[in-house]
């Protein structure tokens, strides 16, 4: 059935570890709070709005993903739930921190998202589980966030191995899917969209063919379902045979575009914090661009009301800019951005949100000179270099633009905000 598929689409490697941290927001808060050990822990999204992440105790009280904190208020209150709101900021230190422990046990590493990572586990054989049992003792041993390990011959069935160590009582945190008669047992037991990749639409199209396990997706013909679904759902066929079609990304591909945007936390009429807010977007999102080593010449400014306040005028706008040439400059940047701003403002209106796109980016060692404009300066990059090494080591905002304001009265609404105890010298922990 392989025949279907590009040879080129076929990994080498046969055996994939997926790493994956337990409820990974509220681990990150325990780590600096031990009393919150055992304790029902929520997460809320910007603004406090409503529950994006759930220690395993919150989700035993029945909590759900998405419910409204104002909604619930009273009843966490009751319950003895504890309420933090998101701490990016430590979030991302702290994966920083799990991924590089990762890296001691394989130079072939995928980081997936901020709490899951691919490795390569070939060449360990009969060491496999003590490997697994030795990585999860010292990622939270050295960074105290707890991660459970599945194992298996292609990155879709190790998902699914990840799964069974989270949820299996007896794997203690790791699950080997080595062995083709416990795979079809286990892919037997899950639904559809249990499986990486398969969405709940796809899983009803799968329902309307007589599909509707795993393990029946596994059996199925891989032509007809090339024919009849694509070569993507033909890869996850292959895959939860055992046959590996999606390789290691160890080197991320460089991305085309970013966005920094945040609802406010209250309404925003004048157009000095428009400009506040567009200045620190464009300078976080500038930032991030020069993480990665790129430049962008073409930018776009948006803002909007809040739809759900009908009382209000509504109004939404995007403006783009371009650049002479790219840069990853943030005065240039920033300058390009309030620029756009001031085309699309318009006053007596009140804004909920606001965001800068960065687009068309390129390797910012390819930027090429106009003949009458230059790439950013010798002097440019090294502002930017000073900028961003401050920030890295005294905390965002140490160094910045004075256009983005002192102490903006709009910014996010977080009043159960943690400290970034690990990126700022001020918020370090106390002892004694």
């Amino acid at each position: 059935m392989g025949r279907h598929l590009p040879r080129r689409t076929c990994a080498v490697t046969e055996c994939f570890a997926l790493v994956d941290c337990n409820n990974f927001y509220a681990s990150c808060e325990r780590v600096f709070q031990p009393k919150l050990r055992g304790q029902p822990v929520v997460i809320l999204s910007n603004n406090d709005g409503c529950v994006i992440a759930r220690s395993n105790e919150a989700k035993a009280l029945g909590i759900e993903m998405g419910a409204p904190w104002h909604q619930h208020k009273k009843k966490f209150e009751e319950q003895g739930v504890i309420v933090r709101s998101s701490n990016y900021t430590l979030y991302g230190d702290m994966s920083a921190r799990v991924m590089k422990t990762l890296r001691n046990y394989s130079p072939n590493l995928e980081v997936y998202s901020i709490d899951e990572a691919f490795l390569s586990f070939d060449g360990f054989d009969g060491r496999m589980e003590s490997q697994a049992r030795d990585l999860r003792a010292t990622v939270y041993q050295w960074t105290g966030i707890p991660v459970s390990v599945g194992i298996a011959p292609t990155k879709t069935l190790a998902k699914i191995a990840n799964r069974a160590a989270k949820k299996s009582p007896t794997s203690g945190g790791v699950h080997i899917l080595m062995n083709s008669t416990e795979q079809e047992a286990l892919l037997g037991q899950l639904k559809l969209d249990d499986v990486w990749g398969i969405a709940r639409r796809l899983s009803r199209r799968l329902n309307e063919v007589g599909i509707t396990t795993p393990l029946q997706l596994r059996q199925a013909d891989a032509h007809f379902i090339r024919e009849r679904f694509g070569v993507v759902v033909e890869r996850i066929v292959l895959e939860l045979r055992g046959q590996s079609c999606l390789d290691l990304d160890e080197v991320p591909s460089n991305r085309k575009s970013l966005v920094s945007s945040r609802s406010f936390g209250r309404s925003v009429q004048t157009l000095q914090e428009l400009r506040e807010a567009v200045s620190t977007y464009a300078s976080r999102a500038s930032e991030k661009m020069r993480r990665q080593n790129l430049a962008t010449a073409n930018l776009i400014v948006f803002v909007e009301t809040n739809p759900f306040r009908t009382q209000d005028k509504q109004y939404r706008a995007s403006q783009s800019i371009q650049l002479p040439v790219a840069s990853s400059d943030t005065g240039r940047i920033t300058a390009a951005a309030l620029r756009a701003l001031e085309a699309i403002w318009k006053p007596h209106h009140n804004y909920k949100k606001a965001g800068v796109m960065l687009l068309d980016l390129v390797p910012a060692t390819k930027v090429a000179s106009t003949l009458f404009d230059m790439p950013d300066s010798i002097g440019s990059q090294s502002r930017m270099k000073a900028m961003d090494a401050i920030n890295r080591r005294f905390g965002r905002d140490t160094v910045k633009l004075g256009s983005s304001g002192i102490r903006p009265k709009w910014s996010l609404r977080r009043e159960m905000l943690s400290p970034c105890y690990s990126t700022d010298w001020n918020e370090l922990v106390r002892v004694g």
